[in-house]
């Protein structure tokens, strides 16, 4: 039988192929709903048309809101974190997790968050999985006063197996040239403060899964009893402290920008490998005559921490005596307890801690010795 001579009952439609445009066209529906509730004054086109709209600038008449404006842009996932969501069936927080990873990362320069485009694919999740993705997204963007502008909901039967699904976030912002954040100069002497981390935020769930037996292909009841399980020391199941929410710094830090030469964002690659990114680069001193140094602010420096300047949750504790894992590998794949790194001057310094006690001393800037490593974690 000619494959392509079917009957009306056996005729292929886009449906049974596992792509449904009638419930996508529900779910935009209600995700139109949402949506408007993450808007800013700014936008001049919601969700329907196929390009967002964005004035940059104020509709109030206020000319030259931005004398010299820098567009800042980042995009990023959820990572693995998805898989214990789903595990969960908690759908309702890893928009948070998207969205406020992506703030906090334009945030480094500066930046305020103007608007968010996200990008959903799966297999078969449920509508009622995907609006409560959404509706993750929704709050935390509200919570940034950053606008929900747009995205896309793909169906890809066949790309993602069942139960899979994927999540990721665009972000742009805004920042005054002469207001950006890059570190230049940042010099010895300067303080390191670090600010509290909610938990894992989204980095690192790959080594959790593999510690601890979760997402592997097992069988999801025995998973699921195992992110069901109360630990000495965490207060609540290991799944609920696994899934609390990447936190958000901006609306904190917004007023107190000034005072800040550099700041780290602590995701993939730890301490080490984040803070090393906001560092100036300079001549190795080594390089130079011990008689006829460079000066100060010409040589290579590092910062150099004080581990037991800050607490670090129990969470990461249970993971490392349970995976069996060094120091090292903590420290460059987890944010050990410390979400953001500030580099400020004593004086600026003082001035954030006097408006967010919470920004603990955690080091110094120094001189980087001939072997020594960018980061030194003492």
């Amino acid at each position: 039988m000619n494959p392509l001579d079917k009957s009306k009952e056996e005729r292929a439609t886009y449906a049974a192929a596992g792509v449904d445009i009638g419930a996508a066209e529900r779910l935009v529906g209600r995700i139109k709903e949402l949506v408007r509730s993450a808007g800013r004054p700014e936008v001049l086109a919601g969700v329907g048309p196929f390009a967002g709209l964005f004035r940059l600038g104020l509709p109030t008449g206020q000319a030259g809101q931005y004398r010299e404006p820098v567009l800042v842009t980042s995009a990023d996932g959820v990572g693995t974190k998805l898989k214990l969501a789903a595990l969960l069936g908690r759908y309702d927080t890893i928009g948070v997790d998207l969205v406020n990873h992506c703030v906090n990362d334009i945030l480094t320069a500066g930046a305020e968050p103007l608007f968010f485009l996200d990008y959903l694919a799966s297999s078969d999740l449920g509508e009622e999985e995907k609006v409560a993705v959404v509706r993750g997204l929704v709050s935390a963007c509200r919570a940034a006063g950053c606008a929900l502008i747009g995205g896309e909901t793909a169906d890809m039967p066949d790309l993602y197996a069942p139960g899979d699904f994927d999540l990721v976030g665009f972000i742009v912002g805004v920042v005054e040239r002469d207001r950006i954040i890059d570190g230049s100069t940042i010099q010895e002497g300067d303080v390191l403060l670090g600010l509290p981390s909610s938990g894992l935020h989204t980095n690192g769930y790959s080594l959790v899964r593999q510690v601890f037996g979760i997402g592997k292909g097992g069988a999801p009841e025995v998973e699921r009893a195992t992110l069901d399980r109360y630990y000495p020391g965490l207060g609540v199941t290991l799944g609920e402290v696994l899934l609390i929410p990447h936190r958000c710094y901006y609306q904190e830090m917004r007023p107190l920008l000034g005072h800040v030469k550099g700041m780290a964002h602590i995701t993939g690659g730890g301490i080490p490998g984040n803070v090393a990114r906001i560092l100036p680069e300079g001549p190795s001193t080594a390089s130079s005559p011990e008689a006829n140094p460079p000066p100060a602010e010409g040589r290579s420096l590092a910062a150099r921490f004080d581990r037991g300047s800050w607490r670090v949750p129990p969470i990461f504790d249970l993971i490392q005596k349970t995976g069996k894992i060094s120091d090292d590998e903590m420290y460059r794949v987890f944010n050990m307890g410390l979400g953001m790194v500030l580099v400020c001057s004593e004086e600026g310094a003082s001035a954030v801690q006097r408006s967010l006690p919470e920004a603990k001393a955690v080091g110094r800037v120094v001189q980087r010795g001939e072997q020594e490593k960018r980061v030194i974690l003492a």
